[in-house]
């Protein structure tokens, strides 16, 4: 059965506090109903490294003043911080007939289309939710689903500091190379691609 557009509503949160931003997301799910509209939320995070519901220890390769938080996400450690755009999907997934498999391909196809504005070629990996370019990752995805909802989202390193993802076994994956689209791009910032992620999420979901 086809996936069924509905409307969105997008809120720019500026940069905010992980723990609140994650708190607020749960309220959020469990406080609406059928017939609540969902919604997108554009922001940026303070520095932090958040881990998913499967993760297990890893041995750290230096250390960070960076704080760790647990979440109920799927996926495992990973880092956000300025310069990282993020869009959490707060969606009734039930009414848009996708399910957690058809969710995360539609949002890797959302990634690799906005950056396909840029004229960056990125693509997907097998086994490894996000996308990447060069065998490089620029994107990161990890949902929490329910039979009905979703919340949580994507991040995409657009001009940040990448020396704390070389701290931890980012997303699992050893070795795994960090890259970001001002290292590809000349002169974009996150205000600059703000718009244009806006566009594609529209586009891919309320157009």
């Amino acid at each position: 059965m086809a996936a069924i557009n509905q409307p969105l509503i997008f809120r720019r949160l500026g940069s905010v506090d992980y723990l609140h931003t994650e708190h607020a997301m749960k309220q959020f799910t469990q406080k609406r109903t059928m017939k609540t509209l969902d919604e997108v939320w554009l922001l940026e995070h303070d520095p932090v490294y958040t881990t998913g519901v499967r993760e297990v220890a890893k041995p750290w390769r230096g250390t960070a003043p960076i704080p760790i938080i647990k979440t109920n996400r799927g996926g495992e450690m990973t880092y956000h911080g300025p310069g990282q755009l993020i869009a959490y999907f707060l969606l009734n997934i039930r009414k848009r007939r996708l399910g957690p498999r058809s969710l995360v391909s539609q949002l890797e196809e959302l990634i690799i289309d906005f950056l396909s504005g840029y004229g960056v070629v990125a693509n997907r990996k097998e086994g490894a939710p996000g996308v990447f370019v060069d065998g490089k990752k620029i994107a990161s995805l990890g949902l929490h689903t329910t039979a009905t909802y979703c919340y949580h989202g994507i991040s995409i390193n657009i001009k940040m500091d990448l020396r704390p993802f070389e701290y931890i076994e980012a997303c699992g994956i050893p070795n795994l190379e960090m890259t970001q689209l001002s290292d590809l791009v000349d002169g974009v910032t996150t205000e600059d691609t703000l718009n244009e992620l806006e566009k594609h999420i529209f586009k891919q979901f309320s157009g």
